[in-house]
């Protein structure tokens, strides 16, 4: 699949209709961001057939400023990564292409019932501690 251009108005689209988005923030500035851009490309078109729905998508950082900034991105490239509409990924830095297709092969391995599990565990453990400290107060 061709890359995307991903904004504030389509994030949640994508993120929502593929199994798998992978998002590079980038700027035109950015000299590793230019030697990561081909990379992303070509990897994207080695999974346009793919069994799962891959969405490959690029945040101009200077375009898309607020976008950036509620990622928290403060590097660039910086690859996130979402499956089932859970962030599993982020980290700032150009992959080389068997690193970029290591990492979608892990991603596609998850076990997204027991990441629910956890998150929903963790969510439950936040809200009891929560409950407590109103409790003490």
């Amino acid at each position: 699949m061709p890359t995307i251009e991903m904004t504030q108005d389509t994030i949640h689209e994508t993120i929502e209709s593929n199994d798998i988005v992978l998002i590079d923030f980038w700027a035109e500035w950015c000299g590793p961001c230019k030697t990561f851009g081909p990379t992303f490309e070509k990897v994207s078109d080695r999974y346009a057939d793919d069994d799962m729905s891959i969405a490959f998508a690029k945040v101009d950082t200077e375009v898309q400023q607020e976008l950036a900034a509620g990622f928290g991105i403060r590097s660039i490239p910086t690859l996130v990564a979402f499956r089932d509409q859970i962030g599993v990924f982020s980290q700032p830095g150009a992959l080389p292409e068997e690193a970029l297709d290591d990492l979608i092969g892990q991603i596609k391995g998850l076990d997204m019932d027991a990441i629910r599990e956890e998150i929903a565990s963790e969510v439950e453990t936040a809200e009891a501690a929560e409950e407590t400290a109103v409790d003490e107060s």
